[in-house]
């Protein structure tokens, strides 16, 4: 007999996040709003230096303005949402603005692991080969290689997404979590969802991939940099690599966080939404704070804009 539970597909989500604070969803929104507003600032401050500085348009800078656009991006595709929700309990969503969600959230991971990849190899021509680092460092080369990752992160999150589309939602059609993630979304779904799962991860271990080559590219990088003789360029490479360092260990610390919080069953929900919201909030709060304070060039070129804005108020 045919199941008639499969002839409903619900077509609207309900994003319950942290629900055993429902209690206190409006005390949430201070704390969230403030990492929002920060994140925002401090993002748009780093583009903006960035952005005016001539002597900070050189490929390594540029890759830091990047990072710091998809820091300003990514939680705009969510956190205006997740505020409203704390503040007026408006959880529902359609089902073609949550895979739209998902798509522009997933993708804004995707290029962030990108731009990582292409700063370790930015700082390994760099680094290994100092005198023939603009040969292999140039636009026809950073096109091509930029086109070839674009290409894959598309095919990756088109394929996540595009894969979700035709499922049904006979079960439910609350989502346990504040944002539409492709894991959250694929386990209410009814019917076999054993692509789904492939295709999340795939992407994983695309981004492990990725973080297996910059782990390689630094370790080569950093044998370099100790083999050469002490003085200020090797500070300044050592500072360069440790700060760009920083930034990846934020960033795939995170990832994995997310990823492994959705794989153990035994993680209460609220934590496990928590984990899955780590990449999203501390990834793009942080990054500005390391670039700014660990980058000497940003850090002065920050100062001397605030100052000239300060006096300019007067």
């Amino acid at each position: 007999m045919e199941d008639k539970t499969f002839n409903i597909s619900y077509q609207e989500f309900y994003l319950i996040g942290f629900t055993d604070l429902q209690d206190y969803r409006r005390y949430l929104f201070i704390p969230f709003f403030l990492i929002f507003a920060f994140t925002l600032f401090t993002n748009s401050i780093i583009i903006l230096v960035i952005v005016k500085e001539s002597k900070l348009h050189a490929p390594m800078y540029i890759l830091i303005g990047f990072v710091a656009a998809l820091g300003f991006l990514q939680p705009i595709f969510a956190i205006p949402r997740i505020l409203i929700s704390f503040l007026f309990g408006r959880n529902m969503i359609y089902k073609s603005e949550c895979l739209v969600q998902m798509f522009c959230l997933h993708m804004a991971g995707c290029f962030q692991s990108t731009v990582l990849v292409a700063m370790a190899v930015d700082r390994f021509f760099a680094i290994t080969f100092p005198l023939q680092y603009h040969y292999y460092v140039n636009l026809k080369t950073s096109l091509i290689f930029g086109l070839a990752l674009f290409l894959r992160n598309l095919v990756v999150v088109v394929s996540m997404v595009g894969l979700i589309a035709p499922l049904q939602f006979c079960k439910t059609n609350v989502i346990y979590h504040c944002v539409c993630e492709h894991t959250s979304v694929v386990s209410i779904a009814c019917g076999d969802v054993s692509k789904n799962y492939a295709a999340g991860t795939v992407a994983f271990s695309i981004v492990t991939g990725d973080c297996v080559f910059i782990m390689c590219s630094y370790i080569v990088i950093f044998v370099i940099i100790f083999r050469s003789p002490p003085g200020d360029s090797r500070q300044k490479a050592i500072n360069t690599c440790s700060t760009h360092l920083m930034v990846m260990v934020v960033a795939y610390c995170s990832c994995v966080v997310a990823y492994v919080g959705y794989r153990v069953s035994s993680i209460p929900r609220d934590i496990r939404v928590l984990c899955t919201m780590s990449y999203l909030l501390f990834t793009n709060f942080f990054n500005p704070v390391i670039y700014g304070i660990r980058t000497k060039e940003i850090k002065a070129q920050i100062v001397k804009y605030l100052s000239k804005n300060k006096v300019g108020s007067y």
